[in-house]
């Protein structure tokens, strides 16, 4: 990479058999020039608009600072609590494309106006100035690590002792998600990759003045980028990446204490420990009620989830049963347990047993859990399964999921790191309170 220039990236933005479009200002496809309403959709394997056919269509803006276009009906929060439909405005390029006999809009800019939406879609663009300059530099660094993949990421060997590769038998499932499924794109726009909402999601100068102050600003360890992910509520002790996707370790995403004593928490990976973490409320900087911290982190629809830090989901044996049967494809019958076979460092399953009347099996990881386990995804696979009232054949009646944490918990804790940045810590703190013994350096 040219350390001079600034890299662009491809963000694809939704999957539909046609897509309505604004252009709001003058662009040029095809050499000419077009503004206003259109209305595109897949025919044959090509893009159909205004009465003809291409393989893909690029629309420029001709002046990029005054141009801009609107998606209508984009989903976010796909598989989520508050998933919904909004319309949305980007800058930049508008690249439509053909995929899975859909239309997919790309949206072409600069990553450093990439970061502008992401950070105020991540979280609020009225958080305090050293989080968001902590979560501008994670974010880039996320992002070149995902573009330039084969040139800055340094090998890692797989982990001795890290879960096994995907499979999919009939004793067990074992199946994550990362961002490699893209082809025809850098990342997607929705929290699969990063939320990006373009300036859908109203920038403020403080936003500017992070990206500003961090600009070019990455995580590196070992010569290489960071692969730095990051989560709503790590629930008190960080995960480690290696139990949540590929089975290898990075020595930057180890187990913390999401505290001050980074050192002071049990071996959660046992399961009676991990119980009595997860049935308590332990100290930590996630671990906060305050509304003003809160609103920092958290957007309007993240704020209709009140409880994260600890939660509880109750399903009774019908609803369980069918839920599982309908998220998983599979008709487990009346369900006689959940049991946890194996856990994470921050007490996350990445290895769960449903027993059925019919049938068992062994599911992960925590992703593969979270989705069978709720209609849209679980807070977190960090649970403790109780069985109440429960019959002499032995199925309960009802099943409780008692949690902690929100996400997968591994790397930079959202909530954690504003309650640093409101206890005064500046970025640099912040980031190497996650990211262990990383440092920050200039790409360009």
């Amino acid at each position: 990479m040219d350390e001079k220039q600034i890299p662009q990236v491809r963000v694809g933005i939704m999957n539909e058999p046609g897509i309505e479009f604004a252009l709001n200002g003058d662009y040029r496809v095809n050499g000419a020039s077009c503004c206003g309403s259109q209305t595109a959709r897949c025919a044959d394997g090509q893009v159909e608009w205004n009465g003809q056919r291409y393989d893909g269509l690029l629309f420029e803006p001709v002046d990029a600072d005054a141009a801009s276009f609107t998606l209508k009906g984009v989903t976010i929060g796909v598989s989520f609590h508050w998933k919904r439909q909004e319309d949305q405005t980007f800058k930049g390029a508008l690249h439509i494309i053909v995929e899975n006999g859909k239309l997919t809009p790309v949206n072409v800019l600069s990553v450093e106006d990439y970061l502008l939406s992401v950070i105020s879609s991540e979280m609020s663009a009225n958080a305090s100035l050293e989080l968001l300059k902590a979560h501008a530099v994670i974010s880039r660094s996320w992002l070149l690590a995902q573009i330039h993949s084969d040139e800055t990421v340094k090998p890692v060997e797989r982990h001795p002792d890290a879960p096994g590769e995907m499979m999919d038998t009939d004793e067990e499932l074992v199946k994550w998600w990362d961002r490699d499924d893209h082809v025809n794109f850098d990342v997607c726009a929705d929290d699969h990759c990063q939320r990006y909402q373009g300036i859908t999601r109203a920038t403020t100068p403080k936003v500017e003045q992070a990206i500003r102050a961090t600009w070019g600003q990455v995580l590196m360890h070992g010569g290489a980028l960071c692969d730095a992910r990051f989560s709503k509520s790590c629930g008190g002790v960080m995960e480690e990446f290696e139990n949540c996707w590929e089975p290898h370790h990075h020595d930057y995403l180890e187990a913390r204490r999401d505290g001050k004593d980074e050192q002071d928490f049990p071996d959660l990976t046992r399961e009676d420990n991990a119980a009595e973490w997860i049935l308590s409320s332990p100290s930590a900087y996630c671990n906060t009620t305050d509304p003003e911290i809160l609103s920092q982190v958290l957007n309007d629809y993240d704020q209709e989830t009140k409880d994260f830090y600890r939660w509880k989901v109750e399903y009774s044996q019908d609803e369980l049963a069918a839920l599982i049967k309908e998220r998983t494809g599979i008709d487990y019958g009346r369900i006689r347990d959940l049991q946890p076979v194996a856990r994470g460092t921050s007490g996350r399953l990445y290895r769960l047993r449903i027993v059925g009347e019919k049938r068992e099996r062994i599911i992960g990881k925590e992703l593969t859990i979270r989705y069978a386990l709720s209609p849209s995804c679980l807070y977190s696979s960090a649970f403790v399964v109780e069985k109440h009232d429960v019959g002499a054949d032995g199925y309960p009646a009802k099943f409780v999921l008692r949690g902690a944490g929100w996400g997968h918990g591994v790397g930079l804790c959202q909530i954690g790191a504003a309650v640093m940045g409101a206890q005064g810590c500046d970025y640099k703190q912040i980031l190497l309170h996650y990211f262990v013994g990383a440092t920050i350096e200039k790409r360009y």
